[in-house]
């Protein structure tokens, strides 16, 4: 049976959200991609910052 990661993030109102961002590595210059969970109100300030 496959089990629900996400099952904690349902319970009542749906204010979170999965973000994910690719950051380039300054000393490489290769592309990874960073991911978190966070309010929904502040994800307009964290994509905007570099």
């Amino acid at each position: 049976m496959a089990k629900k990661v996400v099952a904690s993030l349902q319970s009542g109102t749906k204010n979170y959200a999965k973000v994910i961002k690719m950051v380039k590595s300054p000393k490489s210059g290769a592309y990874s991609f960073k991911e978190n969970v966070m309010h929904v109100d502040q994800i307009k300030d964290y994509l905007a910052k570099k």
